[in-house]
């Protein structure tokens, strides 16, 4: 995409989501930070109990819904961060917002963060937002990504710098619906993809006492299912776009995995709840020094 990470293990979004604790989260290692996911304007998100621990699984179900300060406030929250390694802002709409103004939302924020961002992720996978998924459909992609791909050149040249546009992607996705996302991506030029964010789906946590909880599940259960994912997507893309592998990485053999599917870089977050910051120093010395 035009950056040099330093390492390819990076931080995904939701663990930062109002960009107030860059410092403290880069000295644990990372070769990149996503933070947000950040919305026009400031959200509660859903009701409590919104976050469950499935620990015999090594998961997590929660239904946040875009809990998050505001992009003004978030803004001023980066600003204030001394770490300038690479800093992905990931964007989305608010609850409030109907669908089919769904664009206007994710070009407001596009604006507000492009000066600040090595990269921007357009995340239309979260399951905990109504309707957000079906932004993954073909009419509602199309119409998104020609937005923001319009409004992208027009700020490369305000900002005299083409910041990278990369999507996230949900891990219960049809094969025709990655044949759909890969084609609209290539056609607007978009750098990278997420693959994945968390799943409806409850394979692998049957049984337990939270597992009918509503919201994404994410850790250990779904890595087969979101490497499974990115492999589709690597087939169809070809080395065109670059691809970045989250989803169930708990140890250096899972951040192989994916790198083995595709992945230039990789992301975590509930393995790092679950095995703290070791588990970063672990993932990248998986990986030859750059």
């Amino acid at each position: 995409m035009g950056l040099q990470f330093p390492n390819p293990v990076g931080l995904a979004a939701g663990l930062d989501k109002d960009a107030a604790h860059i410092d403290g989260l880069a000295r644990l290692g990372f070769g990149f930070i996503e933070v947000g996911t950040v919305t026009p304007l400031p959200q509660p998100g859903n009701p409590r109990p919104r976050l469950f621990r499935l620990e015999a699984e090594q998961a997590v179900i929660n239904r946040f819904g875009f809990n998050n300060v505001g992009v003004d406030a978030f803004i001023a929250n980066a600003s204030r961060a001394r770490w300038k390694g690479i800093l992905g802002i990931n964007i989305g709409k608010n609850a409030a917002t109907p669908p089919d103004r769904a664009a206007d939302d994710y070009a407001y924020c596009l604006e507000k963060v492009y000066g600040h961002a090595s990269y921007v992720t357009v995340n239309i996978s979260s399951p905990n937002t109504k309707g957000l998924r079906d932004l993954q459909q073909e009419q509602q992609l199309e119409q998104l990504l020609a937005r923001l791909a319009s409004v992208r050149e027009r700020l490369a040249r305000v900002h005299g710098k083409r910041v990278p546009l990369v999507l996230k992607v949900a891990p219960d996705l049809q094969a025709s619906e990655i044949e759909t996302i890969t084609a609209t991506v290539l056609r607007h030029r978009i750098d990278g993809l997420i693959a994945t964010n968390t799943s409806i789906s409850r394979e692998g946590v049957a049984g337990s006492p939270q597992a009918n909880e509503a919201g994404g599940l994410s850790g250990a259960p779904i890595l087969g299912k979101s490497t499974a994912v990115l492999a589709s997507f690597r087939e169809r893309l070809a080395g065109k776009v670059v691809l970045i592998g989250a989803g169930g990485i708990f140890s250096a053999d899972d951040a192989r995995q994916k790198t083995d599917a595709g992945a230039s870089l990789v992301q975590l977050y509930t393995g790092l709840i679950y095995r703290g910051p070791a588990l970063v120093r672990e993932c990248v010395s998986a990986f030859p020094a750059r």
